[in-house]
């Protein structure tokens, strides 16, 4: 049975373990589509409305293509000076008028709880795309997905596993979604490493404890850390009061391959919820472990299209018929080797 169909997806507290492994089901369907194997038109017609309030690329692009490969329409505002927003208009107005133009929308907003507000005014279907430091639903669901395929590949599964959450936690949405997501899970073992102002929020910590597992938290990253997946998050910087806070912090736990052999077990799967920082004041995953077979940084990527396409396809109702509408690819594209 489809829960999803017509509704807004704004809070990975929507999700139970039943309809996330349907969400999973239909994500495997769509990597045809995502590989350039097939295509299918089974949303022609369809039109979402990508509002990126805040700065994205890789995220706004992402539910773009995902929207594109299942033959819908893209209409996209970029930014709030360019906004209706930016003159005045409450949330509650913009949706209503925006709405009108599209069949689904996907929003991102620098407000915490303003994408839930937004949805108050929408005639269609909002999917949250982050708001703010609260939430990040469909990139906690691409990195549970992925950390699956990772831990199946070790011959291990989510439950009875070890992650190392790794930087600053505070602001980082994405970890907190993913906490929230693997509390439905059982027997899971929680390393918090952080400096003690960017720790993760007491709420998550409670939830992970009341949920029954394991949690230890520290500022330092010493000894061997035998996590199965060490998820890495950048210094958010623009959640700070001034780049000169956030500098503070900035380079504060980086990861090369010395210091993951030194630290980690050879099977460690190293994640990021991108961008990573690169500038050399930062550094945190540095270029020398491009080449690590377990840096799963850009699978990451990849899986993120085939969640937002499972989660297009089942809110607006359509995740039993992508098939009936496939064709085939005109034109010459690697992909298709992946």
């Amino acid at each position: 049975m489809n829960q999803f169909k017509g509704q807004h997806i704004l809070s990975v507290n929507q999700f139970n373990r039943d309809n996330i492994q349907q969400v999973f089901q239909v994500a495997d369907r769509m990597r045809p589509y995502a590989h350039r194997q097939k295509r299918t038109k089974v949303l022609d017609g369809a039109i979402l409305g990508n509002l990126f309030f805040e700065a994205s690329t890789r995220t706004r692009v992402s539910f773009g293509t995902a929207f594109n490969l299942l033959g819908g329409e893209v209409r996209e505002t970029a930014g709030m000076a360019t906004s209706a927003l930016s003159k005045g208009e409450s949330l509650f107005d913009t949706a209503r008028v925006l709405s009108s133009y599209s069949d689904i929308v996907a929003m991102r907003h620098p407000d915490a709880g303003s994408v839930a507000e937004f949805a108050e005014g929408s005639r269609v279907p909002v999917i949250n795309g982050g708001d703010g430091p609260n939430e990040h639903p469909t990139q906690a669901l691409l990195d549970l997905y992925t950390i699956s395929k990772e831990l199946q590949f070790h011959g291990d599964s989510i439950e009875g596993m070890h992650i190392a959450m790794i930087g600053d936690l505070k602001h980082g949405r994405t970890v907190h979604s993913l906490s929230k997501l693997l509390c439905l899970y059982k027997n899971i073992r929680f390393t918090l490493i952080s400096p003690q102002e960017l720790a993760m929020p007491q709420y998550i910590m409670d939830e992970i404890e009341n949920a029954g597992h394991s949690l230890k938290v520290t500022d330092q990253l010493e000894g061997s850390v035998d996590a199965d997946i060490c998820y890495q998050t950048r210094v958010q910087e623009e959640r700070f009061t001034s780049k000169d806070e956030a500098n503070k912090y900035r380079g504060k736990f980086r990861l090369n391959q010395d210091i993951y052999t030194r630290h980690f077990q050879s099977k460690t799967v190293i994640m990021h919820p991108l961008p990573r920082d690169s500038r050399a004041d930062a550094n945190e995953l540095d270029n020398d472990l491009n080449l690590n077979p377990n840096l799963a940084i850009f699978r990451q990527v990849d899986n993120g299209v085939l969640i937002r396409m499972a989660l297009f396809a089942l809110t607006l109702g359509v995740e039993d018929i992508v098939e009936k509408y496939d064709c085939d690819v005109q034109w010459y594209s690697n992909k298709q080797n992946i």
